[in-house]
């Protein structure tokens, strides 16, 4: 009997190892998680769990006195009509019984298809599709779970999982006996000391080799489902995150139209004609990333509003590495520095002063700085910069947060009445061979 309990253990350690394998497969986590899935798709289900639980029935029929307890392919069948539906469980069915034809057992192939539509069945007896991944084994929690106000029909439906299951079992051993020779293959079959607890560790291995590959892909399905959430809500935190900006760009810049009406008319609507191609690029831009020569063609843009402002006391200079123009880099990463150096570091200047951009690259990251010649940043305001920053400092090193996690480094130099810096260092990535900001989430 021991070793009887052993060839037990060792077939719910298969049906634990199939579930593993098949979960590795990204084209398997996609068919799960869909609820609905068209007929092809049902078929590519029941093609890719028939070669994994059919690869065992082969392997059982080329050794079976070595190899019994791999042959899962009755429960295979009872799963897949759980998940997919009638189609995928009895074409299941159909597809993992052919090793056995070489043994010269038909009824396999009528006993799996069978299999296959009473999972089906039990997939439209659900209340919720939800509650087939939910369904516990433990016909005793199950029955708790019934008394239990509220929660009747998820107990409800995980004691009929138990008895379908048990009803497929009778119908194996039903088959295997009245059909010992060419009918279908039972574990059991052989074992002349089986007892009535030995019985019932059979049921109870069949129960569980169902319900093991349902709460292994449940466990992964919501990791994936976790993941995706995630995702979302990064793309909220960033999208805004980036409209914080776009206003307070746009509110800056109509306040210098406002001063030149009066002054300069003729300047004053140059700057909304230069200011309409912004917003048009801004409206257009969709991604949250963009190549660094798009983002410094943005600050030219940028600065030639400003400059109408300071007229010759505002100079720019990029020092840019050519290899670093088309590495990608959030967008409206730069505006917010540069407009940061401009009203804390230059307005105040009577002379006006310089704002530099520099790029380079640094083994795998790309370093960026951008620094001005200004009056500077008090000690006590520095130490305060990322927590009060506003909007430049602190909404950049929160989108770079978001889409870098701990990848990314920023840091800010003042020396008072010098001028001061700000650097970021970020992943490189070639422009091309990230899609979105879901390849970038997550990567630290």
């Amino acid at each position: 009997m021991p070793a009887h309990l052993l060839i037990l253990l060792v077939k719910l350690a298969v049906a634990a190892s199939l579930a593993s394998i098949l979960t590795r497969s990204s084209g398997f986590q996609r068919m799960l998680m869909r609820e609905e899935r068209t007929l092809s798709q049902r078929v590519k289900m029941a093609l890719v769990c028939a070669l994994i639980y059919g690869s065992g029935v082969a392997v059982r029929v080329a050794n079976p006195s070595a190899y019994q307890a791999v042959d899962l392919g009755m429960e295979g069948s009872l799963v897949m009509g759980m998940l997919g539906g009638y189609v995928t469980g009895i074409l299941a069915g159909v597809f993992i019984a052919i090793p056995a034809l070489f043994e010269s057992r038909p009824l396999t192939m009528l006993l799996f298809a069978a299999a296959g539509v009473m999972g089906g069945l039990l997939r439209d007896l659900a209340p919720d599709k939800e509650f087939i991944w939910k369904f516990t084994p433990d016909p005793t929690l199950a029955s708790v779970r019934l008394l239990r106000r509220g929660d009747l029909r998820l107990a409800g439906f995980s004691i009929a999982c138990v008895g379908m299951i048990a009803l497929a079992e009778v119908l194996r051993q039903t088959l295997a006996s009245v059909f010992p020779n060419g009918g279908v293959f039972a574990l059991q079959q052989s074992w002349t000391d089986a007892g009535p607890w030995l019985l019932v560790a059979v049921y109870a291995t069949t129960l569980f080799c169902v319900a093991l590959p349902i709460k292994i892909w449940n466990s992964n399905l919501n990791e994936k489902r976790l993941e995706q959430q995630q995702l979302r809500l990064n793309e909220a935190r960033l999208a805004a995150l980036s409209s914080q900006i776009n206003p307070h760009f746009l509110f800056n810049t109509l306040n210098s139209v406002a001063s030149l009406i009066r002054l300069d008319p003729d300047e004053a609507r140059q700057v909304v004609y230069k200011l309409s191609k912004i917003l048009r690029r801004l409206l257009r831009q969709q991604d949250n990333l963009t190549t660094l020569r798009e983002e410094l063609d943005f600050i030219d843009a940028y600065l030639s509003i400003e400059m109408v402002r300071f007229g010759d006391k505002l100079h720019f200079v990029k020092e840019v590495d050519p290899d670093t123009l088309d590495l990608l880099v959030p967008s409206m990463l730069l505006q917010p520095l540069v407009e940061n150096s401009i009203r804390h570091g230059l307005a105040s200047k009577v002379d006006g002063g310089t704002i530099r951009v520099r790029s380079r690259r640094l083994g795998n990251q790309l370093q960026i700085v951008v620094e001005d010649d200004g009056v500077g940043i008090p000690e006590a305001r520095l130490a305060r910069m990322f927590e009060q920053g506003g909007i430049g400092v602190n909404n950049v090193n929160e989108r770079l947060k978001v889409l870098y996690g701990d990848s990314y480094r920023m840091w800010i130099d003042s020396r008072p009445g010098e001028g001061a810096s700000t650097g970021i260092e970020i992943p490189e990535q070639v422009s091309g061979t990230v899609v979105g900001v879901e390849s970038l989430v997550g990567s630290g």
